[in-house]
C-alpha cells in the first residue's frame, strides 16, 4: 500500500479508537455522579470535541509510516473526585472504562473483517479496504488497551491500582503522575514493547481472531 492508502484507511479507525476510549470514561464519571464531562461538551462519540492534534493525528500517524509501534492520545477527559461517594473505588471504574472500550471496538472492527469476508460479488471491490480497516482497527485498540492497563500514571491501570493500594502506595502514585510520560518513554526505549506489550497485544488478537473465527 502507498502511504495515502495507509492512511484512508488507518484514519477512521485511529480517530475512533482514541476519542470512544476519552467519551467511555466521561460517560462513566457521569453515571457515576460527576456531570464535569458533560458539561464541557466531552461527553460525545463525536470525535471533534476531543481530538488532539497532536497526540491523536500528527503522532500516531508518523508512528504508523514509519512501521513502529502505534502510540497517541486524545485530550484527556476531565473528571473531579470531589463528586463520587467513593472516590479512588469511582476513578478506578471511570479508568476501567477507557481500555475496556477499546477491547469492544477491536470486537467490532473483528465483526468487520468478518462482514468484508463474506460480501456477495457484488461489493467484492469493499473486501480488501474493509479487511485491512478492520484488522487495524483491532490492532490499534488492542494496542491502547493494552498499554492503558499498564500501572503507570496517567495511564488508566494506575487509577485502578491506586484504588487496590493503601493510602500511602496511592498517594505515592500521584507524586510520579507528572513523570509518568518521561518514565514510560523511558521504558519503550529499554525494550518494553518488544519484551511485554507486543507479546501482550498479540495474544489478545489472536484469541479473538479465533473466537470470531476469522484466518490468522
Amino acid at each position: 500500500m502507498n502511504v495515502v492508502q495507509l492512511v484512508s484507511v488507518a484514519i477512521l479507525p485511529l480517530i475512533l479508537a482514541i476519542t470512544v476510549h476519552e467519551a467511555a470514561h466521561g460517560w462513566v464519571a457521569y453515571r457515576l455522579g460527576d456531570p464535569t464531562a458533560k458539561s464541557q461538551g466531552r461527553l460525545t462519540f463525536n470525535p471533534l470535541p476531543h481530538i488532539d492534534l497532536i497526540g491523536t493525528i500528527v503522532v500516531p500517524m508518523v508512528l504508523l509510516l514509519l512501521g513502529g509501534f502505534i502510540f497517541g492520545w486524545a485530550k484527556p477527559v476531565p473528571v473531579d473526585l470531589r463528586n463520587f461517594k467513593r472516590p479512588r473505588h469511582d476513578m478506578a471504574i471511570v479508568a476501567l472504562a477507557g481500555p475496556t472500550s477499546n477491547l469492544l471496538m477491536a470486537l467490532a472492527w473483528g465483526m468487520v473483517v468478518k462482514l468484508a469476508i463474506v460480501l456477495p460479488e457484488s461489493l467484492h471491490w469493499m473486501t480488501l479496504p474493509l479487511i485491512l480497516m478492520g484488522k487495524i482497527g483491532m490492532t490499534l485498540n488492542i494496542i491502547l488497551a493494552v498499554l492503558n492497563f499498564l500501572p503507570l500514571p496517567p495511564l488508566d491501570g494506575s487509577r485502578i491500582l491506586a484504588w487496590l493500594l493503601p493510602t500511602q502506595g496511592a498517594l505515592m502514585l500521584d507524586r510520579i503522575e507528572p513523570y509518568g510520560i518521561f518514565i514510560l518513554i523511558g521504558l519503550l526505549y529499554l525494550g518494553i514493547w518488544d519484551k511485554l506489550i507486543s507479546p501482550l497485544v498479540n495474544a489478545v488478537n489472536a484469541m479473538m481472531m479465533t473466537a470470531l473465527s476469522l484466518p490468522m
